[in-house]
């Protein structure tokens, strides 16, 4: 089987929920971003934008309102953590980076998706923890939805679609659960 740097960062990257109280730097944070401006865009639009928070009050309160509009919604798993009032949605990571599209951008959610995974794989690569989460869809879709695009400077036009936090992992991840077997079809 083919092996490489690249294949064993895709095989062991995972959410990092649990982070040391110490912000990254700024080293880390650029080639994190650069990772997700080199993804490949439908067009070459590279249609995208990227907010980085790490102001701790602004997470908290976007914390809070995701966690209101979320508590609503037809989704068990969902409302149960939405209900949890220890549960914070970005796991106490000390960055947070908003993905957002130009909403007439051609296959945005898939641009959008693709920057948010070389994002993810940039962090394992270099050591970092990182997550996957769009539970901030909640913020954006709440009462206070257009105040949160604005306060982050979020483009006029675009529209948030991913977040990924980021921070020094307080736990190595374990290994791998087992992928499911039998999801490839051959035709040749």
């Amino acid at each position: 089987m083919v092996n490489n740097l690249v294949l064993e960062t895709i095989k062991k990257r995972r959410s990092t929920r649990s982070y040391l109280d110490k912000q990254i730097s700024q080293e880390d944070l650029q080639a994190i971003l650069e990772a997700g401006i080199y993804a490949p865009s439908a067009g070459n639009q590279q249609s995208w934008h990227f907010t980085v928070i790490q102001d701790q009050a602004i997470l908290a309160d976007i914390n809070k309102s995701a966690k209101l509009t979320a508590v609503n919604i037809d989704n068990e798993h969902i409302s149960k953590m939405a209900k949890n009032e220890q549960y914070n949605i970005f796991h106490g990571a000390p960055t947070v980076i908003v993905i957002s599209g130009k909403e007439d951008g051609l296959m945005i959610e898939a641009d959008c998706a693709a920057a948010t995974q070389n994002m993810l794989l940039a962090a394992e690569s270099i050591g970092l923890g990182c997550c996957w989460v769009d539970l901030i869809l909640f913020a954006f879709s709440g009462d206070k939805g257009d105040q949160y695009k604005k306060q982050l400077g979020i483009p006029e036009g675009y529209k948030p679609f991913h977040s990924v936090t980021l921070g020094y992992k307080k736990v190595e991840a374990i290994n791998a659960p087992s992928r499911k077997q039998n999801v490839v079809n051959y035709i040749r």
